[in-house]
């Protein structure tokens, strides 16, 4: 299926559509990983932002269930040069095209991907819009003109989680299984800002109990609940405490 991405200052790009049919607005920024693109499509800071890949092939690992870095994807868009539809990994357990259909989220290959990434990178980070749905670039236009894009506004309340929680979770040797979770002995409390999970692995894997909390949760009931936890945590064992 077609596919059009149209930027703010007018520039257009056509190419085949994959992943999810449907149009959405976003800032088109880039990205020059060789691999780690679902790491990349469930980074929080991509959140309403269309992903330019200036790798050539992407998709050859596939996806699973481990390599995430969030609850959810949160780019607007995808684009890449080519997409792997025969994807080669041992953890493999669906492609990438079947994953951004999943996820609803629309893909773009078979463009110039250098072209615009010079283009973005001199002109600067812009609006626009992708969709393999609706292809008459006057609608689109007005649609994208509509978009308030991402200055000026509050991203944090769209990223962080609803409600607190702990993770207990450590970092996963892919080879071996085995999980890096070793004695607790510091307790964080991590304010959700768009935090990746990966740190809240690296965290766990270095001897840290976290209790994750919501962007707008206040001084006092992070003070309350730490002593919630050295309270739950002393009737077991002593345990240090440090404000960082």
């Amino acid at each position: 299926m077609k596919c059009i991405l149209l930027l703010e200052d007018g520039t257009v790009f056509e190419g085949r559509g994959f992943g999810a049919k449907g149009k959405m607005c976003g800032e088109v920024v880039f990205n020059t990983a060789m691999t780690g693109y679902q790491e990349i499509l469930t980074d929080p800071s991509y959140n309403e932002q269309i992903i330019t890949m200036t790798y050539p092939l992407i998709g050859n690992c596939g996806t699973n269930d481990e390599d995430v870095e969030s609850r959810k994807v949160f780019v607007s868009g995808f684009i890449v040069k080519e997409n792997c539809d025969y994807p080669s990994s041992w953890r493999n357990t669906e492609s990438l095209d079947e994953y951004l259909k999943r996820n609803n989220v629309v893909g773009l290959e078979g463009i110039d991907t250098r072209k615009l990434v010079k283009h973005i990178r001199t002109e600067g980070a812009m609006r626009g819009i992708i969709s393999s749905s609706e292809l008459s670039i006057t609608h689109l236009r007005k649609e994208l003109v509509g978009y308030p894009g991402l200055v000026d506004r509050d991203i944090v309340k769209d990223v962080t989680v609803g409600e607190a929680y702990d993770w207990d979770k450590g970092v996963v040797d892919v080879i071996s299984g085995a999980e890096c979770k070793p004695e607790v002995k510091y307790k964080v409390v991590a304010y959700d800002f768009g935090i990746k999970l990966n740190i809240l692995r690296l965290l766990r894997s270095h001897g840290c109990s976290v209790h994750v909390v919501p962007a707008s949760t206040s001084a006092d009931e992070v003070a309350k609940a730490i002593k919630e936890l050295r309270h739950r945590e002393m009737t077991v064992k002593p345990i240090q405490l440090y404000h960082l």
